[in-house]
C-alpha cells in the first residue's frame, strides 16, 4: 500500500476566524544573477512591491492577431456553451474563458513565447507549467469587478497549491484606463497572508466566478490593508503587462465607462510546487480552473 506523506499547511484559510500570518516563501525565486529578461532592478522591485508592470510586452500587430481571436472565442455560441465560459448574470454575455491555451492554438503560442514564460521561470526559479490560462472581458456600461482577494488563498484552500510559488500576468488586449474597471494592487500585500473566516461550500467555485464569497477578506482587514499598503491602479495601451505575485491583494471595479476592458490572464505555477489535495475545500476544482496537468511549458 502506497502512503501519501503529509504536506504541512503553511497558510491554514478559511477557519472559524481570520488570521494574517507572515509570509514563509520567498517572493523571487531564481538565485542573484540569474539569467532572465527581466533586469536586477526590476526583480528587486517585484519582490517590494509584489508586481511589475510592463508597458510593451506585445506589439501593436500582435495585439490586434490576438484581440480578434477573443473576439471570435466571446461571439461563438460553441464556446459560450462550454463550461469553461462564464456569463455576466445580468446581460448573459460571456464574462470570462478559461483554458483557453488549450481552446485556441493562437493563445497557446503567447503563453510559450520568450517574453513570456521566461519571466516565468525566471521569477518562480524552475521550470513553469500553466496552472491556469483564461481571457476576461468586460465590455462597456455594467461589466461587473473582481472583489478583493489573493488568489494563493483560493489556489492553497481549492486547488492544493502548498507554496507561494505561483506568478499570474494580465496582458491588455484593449487599452487600460483609470475609469474601465482596470486592475488594482496593494504594494506589498504579498508579504502578509491573510486567511478568511467560513468554510469552503461543495462546488463553491461555480458561485465564486460570478459573484466571491467564500475567500473574501473582511472590510476590516481590507482597510487595514490599504491603510497600510495604499492601492495602486494599473493603466496603460494594449499591449502592456502587469506581472504580480500570487499573494498579492488585488481586485477590479466596474466598467461603466462606454470603453471595454479586455486581457489574456496566464497563471504559471513552478513544476516544483505541484497541486496536491485542496486544503479547506471539500473537492477539488475542475482542471479548466486548476490544472492537474504538470507539463513544463516548452
Amino acid at each position: 500500500m502506497t502512503v501519501t506523506p503529509e504536506i504541512n499547511d503553511l497558510y491554514p484559510s478559511r477557519g472559524a476566524t481570520e488570521v494574517a500570518l507572515p509570509r514563509m516563501d520567498p517572493v523571487v525565486w531564481s538565485a542573484p544573477g540569474a539569467p532572465g529578461p527581466i533586469p536586477a532592478s526590476e526583480l528587486q522591485a517585484y519582490e517590494r512591491d509584489g508586481f511589475l508592470p510592463i508597458e510593451q510586452l506585445i506589439t501593436a500587430d500582435e495585439v490586434a492577431e490576438y484581440h480578434a481571436e477573443l473576439e471570435r472565442l466571446v461571439t461563438d455560441p460553441q464556446i459560450k456553451a462550454d463550461e469553461r465560459s462564464i456569463v455576466e448574470p445580468k446581460s448573459a454575455e460571456i464574462r470570462t474563458v478559461f483554458e483557453v491555451h488549450r481552446i485556441s492554438e493562437v493563445f497557446a503560442k503567447l503563453v510559450a513565447d520568450e517574453r513570456v514564460v521566461g519571466r516565468a521561470r525566471q521569477i518562480l526559479g524552475s521550470d513553469v507549467y500553466v496552472h491556469q490560462s483564461r481571457i476576461n472581458v468586460k465590455p462597456g456600461f455594467g461589466a461587473t469587478g473582481f472583489y478583493w482577494h489573493s488568489d494563493f488563498e483560493t489556489w492553497h484552500a481549492e486547488d492544493g497549491l502548498p507554496n507561494m510559488r505561483t506568478v499570474s500576468v494580465s496582458i491588455a488586449l484593449t487599452e487600460n484606463y483609470d475609469t474601465n474597471g482596470g486592475l488594482m494592487i496593494m504594494p506589498g500585500s504579498h508579504k502578509t497572508f491573510l486567511g478568511c473566516e467560513g468554510a469552503t461550500p461543495k462546488d463553491n467555485y461555480k458561485k465564486s466566478l460570478q459573484m466571491q464569497d467564500a475567500g473574501t477578506p473582511s472590510d476590516e482587514a481590507l482597510t487595514k490593508f490599504a491603510d497600510q499598503h495604499g492601492i495602486r491602479l494599473f493603466t496603460g495601451k494594449a499591449g502592456s503587462a502587469t506581472w504580480f505575485d500570487c499573494n498579492a491583494m488585488h481586485g477590479s471595479g466596474d466598467n461603466i465607462t462606454p470603453y471595454p476592458r479586455s486581457n489574456f490572464f496566464l497563471v504559471f505555477n513552478s513544476v516544483e510546487n505541484k497541486a496536491v489535495e485542496p486544503f479547506a475545500a471539500p473537492v477539488r476544482r475542475p482542471e479548466f480552473i486548476g490544472a492537474r496537468d504538470f507539463t513544463p511549458v516548452r
